[in-house]
């Protein structure tokens, strides 16, 4: 009996999921109102367990440009290498969305764990309640699952404990500092005026001096909605009720610490489900560190990550950008995911529509 009533709620949930993504294909995205001096943010913790030490740095540098930042009293909790338990995490989200004084939600870090609650999130709030959503690498889930079942665009960003929260001279988190570049188009993200004028909401990213260059695959322009995050998690959400809808799309990559086979692997299986089939363009990030954790397999420069993800997408016959500042690097720009970009193979251009 117990076993009967399981699966009745899980065919429910799968229903509704179902229904709710049919829907979704149909209503037109939202884009939640950007800051202004006075408004609230709040962190949350949805993935790996935050250092307190540099979320309150955070907090203070949001509220010298004019925030209130506010955070529940177990924000720090750790249950191994999560944030406290999933109902714990989940709960703190929907809180967040919920809250009338919230305006904007910034998740800590990525980490861990974010696909462990995304069949606990109520996406009808989330869409009645369009905030600020910030984030990258293990956020990319909620990303995809708010993108697609909550038709609410998010922001592909630095997380805040890494970039708001580093330290420019410290040993171990300097390198994560918010940097001049990645600050400059966070702030266009989120804020909605400088200080003196207000932020236009289209705009061309512009790569300054010692910002990874970017290289190009294809030639042409392509217009459409961007999509993805971090390959790990892009591949990991195939075959759920979030995995991407990649049609007619630009696909955004990135990830770090991955052998030139596992990312092979990951490409393969999304080509296979028909994710590359069908895109207008694609973004390829800073695919970073060193892939420690397994030897490279051969020398040669076609197996290589970069000529790995040129055996993928130079078949396709579409715009493309390699090595845009944009992942696990300190040169990381903030782009929206569900809102509409242009691409420029023949120049470099990446513009916010």
């Amino acid at each position: 009996m117990a076993f009967l009533r399981q699966w009745i709620v899980s065919c429910c949930l799968l229903t509704s999921i179902f229904a709710s993504d049919l829907f979704a294909q149909e209503r037109p995205m939202l884009r939640a109102a950007r800051l202004q001096p006075g408004d609230t943010i709040m962190f949350v913790a949805p993935a790996s367990e935050l250092e307190k030490k540099q979320m309150l740095l955070a907090k203070t540098r949001l509220e010298a440009r004019g925030y209130q930042v506010k955070f529940r009293d177990d924000l720090f909790v750790q249950d191994g290498y999560l944030a406290g338990s999933d109902q714990r995490r989940a709960e703190e989200l929907m809180q967040a969305f919920r809250d009338p004084e919230v305006n904007a939600v910034f998740p800590g870090t990525g980490g861990y764990g974010t696909m462990r609650i995304l069949d606990r999130l109520d996406y009808d709030v989330i869409r009645a309640n369009p905030k600020l959503l910030v984030g990258f690498s293990d956020i990319t889930a909620l990303h995809a699952a708010i993108n697609r079942h909550a038709g609410l665009i998010t922001w592909h960003t630095p997380a805040p404990m890494w970039g708001l929260g580093g330290y420019p001279n410290h040993e171990k988190t300097g390198r994560n500092n918010l940097t001049k570049f990645s600050a400059k188009y966070f702030f266009a993200a989120v804020e909605e005026n400088d200080g003196k004028r207000p932020r236009p909401l289209a705009y061309t990213i512009e790569i300054s001096e010692g910002v990874p260059r970017t290289m190009r695959i294809g030639s042409g322009v392509a217009r459409g909605r961007l999509t993805g995050g971090n390959l790990s998690l892009v591949a990991a959400l195939e075959g759920t009720p979030y995995a991407l809808d990649t049609r007619d799309a630009i696909l955004l990559l990135e990830d770090t610490r991955e052998a030139p086979y596992r990312v092979d692997r990951m490409l393969a299986q999304l080509k296979l489900a028909g994710k590359l089939k069908g895109l207008r363009g694609a973004v390829l990030g800073q695919f970073t560190g060193t892939f420690d954790r397994e030897d490279n397999k051969t020398e040669d420069p076609w197996f290589s990550v970069e000529g790995v993800l040129r055996q993928y997408f130079e078949p396709l016959g579409i715009p493309v950008l390699m090595n845009y500042p944009i992942g696990h690097h300190k040169m990381n720009v903030s782009l929206p995911l569900g809102g509409e970009v242009e691409i420029d193979a023949d120049t470099g251009m990446l513009r916010i529509l």
